[in-house]
């Protein structure tokens, strides 16, 4: 009895002594979730952002392997021409070299190929031109590596492969980065070929998706600790209280990890999304040569078809076979002339606006370039982009590039004005009878422009966008351009109902 008595007074004194935090703080909760957050904080810095970084790296990898692929076929094309007298070997190695050299790709048009050959002596190399025609075998880069030796040792060993090294970053020679390369020989000349990745660029994406996942989990830890305060406090209230306040914690922590999951997967979803690239340049390189040598074999395929009718190529006849790859070819041709017209838009674009005003302009190929030039932008901000050009427009005298400036930057503004993508961007372009001038409109069906801030819209250095970096110079640039043309610029806006921008410029002849 004795013995009992004690147990039950100790067991009394231990629940007198337990503090009351551990009474009303819900242990059993909070455990469990700071162990989920623990978990999900070591699942991305220590597998989903190394795993997301492995892929990026080998998706690069795996890219400038096929761009070099399809550079070593431009060598082998020109030596193959050579070989069968259409040219000299000389003539087909400086058209060879010709090609390469102006043969630019990337997000901002700066990567590039070389070449060099097996003594090694540099035979072609965009930003280095000082090392064209020079040895190079004691070529090494900061870190003592001679690099060039490495790749000629690459070649020689597995024909191909990769090499890694210090190198400048594209054409700035002051900064210098990691760069990783696949090289590849080619036999008949000597020469080695080949392009390369910078690590840099993985780095910084990396960086980029660990500083947003960093920020997110801060946040989502400080909302937990004051929501757990909060149940703290609410835990020293009445039973009733404290059953309300426990069961608006636990409907709050799934809602907060809900939203951690969603903010995740976006950011990750998002930096993947941004690392897919297509390898246009390889169709661009190969489809008219692919074209050239199908066309070359049509005749021995007719002959020989003549007299096997019955033979089938992949499960068809052979006229259906050979109708479907030249619609094939045909595709293929069609999605390089589309890159090609892209790249000159941009060219021209880039180029110094000439002062002549003058100039015979067809105002429905300066939109069409400019809706090119856009499509990037408009294809995010609207599902509903329509073009309604009218045909037979007479052209106007002035100067092409800089009304695609003044069309590039009302599209651009139409754009960001939407608030998404649901909403629709209307271009058209019109020859009213009997009016002196063609029109051009350009109409948003985003939020509207206040009355009062419609007329300020031409005044250099308003904006409605200060908050998101706009300057407030476009709209301005834009109607002083007009006026040299000796047009106008309107514009009708209604709040809620979007803004409609109009251009007239006077007539020419047709």
């Amino acid at each position: 009895m004795a013995l009992n008595k004690h147990i039950t007074d100790s067991a009394a004194d231990s629940k007198k002594k337990t503090p009351l935090w551990l009474k009303t703080l819900p242990v059993r909760i909070i455990i469990p979730v700071a162990f989920t957050i623990l978990l999900f904080i070591l699942t991305i810095f220590l597998i989903i952002i190394p795993l997301l970084e492995k892929n990026m790296m080998n998706g690069k990898r795996e890219g400038i392997v096929h761009l070099t692929e399809s550079a070593w076929s431009t060598l082998d094309f020109f030596y193959v021409k050579a070989q069968n007298g259409l040219m000299s070997h000389e003539s087909a190695k400086h058209q060879a070299i010709q090609q390469l050299q102006q043969l630019k790709y990337g997000p901002e048009q700066e990567d590039y190929f070389w070449i060099n050959d097996m003594t090694p002596r540099m035979i072609m190399h965009p930003y280095r031109r000082d090392l064209e025609g020079k040895d190079i075998s004691a070529f090494k880069d900061p870190a003592g590596k001679r690099l060039f030796v490495e790749m000629v040792n690459t070649v020689k060993k597995n024909e191909a492969g990769f090499v890694d090294y210090l190198w400048q970053w594209k054409g700035d020679a002051n900064k210098i980065v990691p760069k990783i390369s696949y090289v590849k020989g080619f036999a008949p000349w000597g020469w080695i070929i080949g392009t390369g990745i910078y690590v840099e660029d993985v780095r910084q994406e990396i960086f980029t998706i660990t500083r947003h996942l960093t920020y997110t989990c801060s946040a989502i830890l400080m909302v937990f600790i004051l929501l757990s305060a909060y149940i703290v406090w609410q835990g020293t209230k009445a039973q009733k209280e404290r059953i309300t306040a426990l069961a608006q914690s636990k409907l709050r922590e799934k809602q907060l990890l809900q939203a951690d999951k969603m903010t995740s997967l976006g950011i990750l979803v998002a930096g993947v999304a941004h690392e897919i690239n297509n390898p246009a340049t390889a169709l661009m390189l190969n489809a008219p040569n692919l074209k050239k040598a199908w066309a070359a074999f049509i005749p021995a395929l007719d002959d020989y078809f003549k007299i096997h009718k019955d033979v089938r190529v992949c499960n068809m006849p052979y006229p259906d076979l050979s109708r479907r790859i030249e619609r094939m070819l045909a595709a293929m041709e069609d999605s390089a002339a589309r890159i090609k017209r892209i790249i000159t838009d941009l060219t021209d674009f880039s180029r110094p606006p000439g002062t002549d005003m003058d100039a015979e302009t067809d105002i429905n190929l300066v939109v069409t370039k400019s809706l090119d030039l856009t499509h990037s932008i408009l294809k995010k901000a609207t599902h509903h982009l329509s073009v309604d050009l009218e045909a037979g427009m007479p052209k106007i005298l002035g100067n092409a590039q800089r009304l695609q400036q003044v069309m590039i930057n009302i599209l651009v503004n139409a754009g960001q004005a939407l608030e998404n993508p649901e909403q629709f961007i209307h271009v058209k372009t019109a020859y009213p009878p009997g009016s002196p001038f063609v029109e051009i409109e350009v109409i948003d069906s985003g939020p509207g422009v206040h009355p009062h801030d419609l007329k300020k819209l031409k005044e250099p250095f308003f904006t409605t966008k200060r908050d998101h970096g706009g300057t407030g110079l476009g709209l301005s640039i834009s109607e002083k351009i007009v006026y040299d043309h000796k047009g106008m610029m309107e514009f009708a806006s209604e709040i809620g109902n979007g803004l409609a921008v109009k251009i007239l410029l006077p007539a020419g002849r047709k």
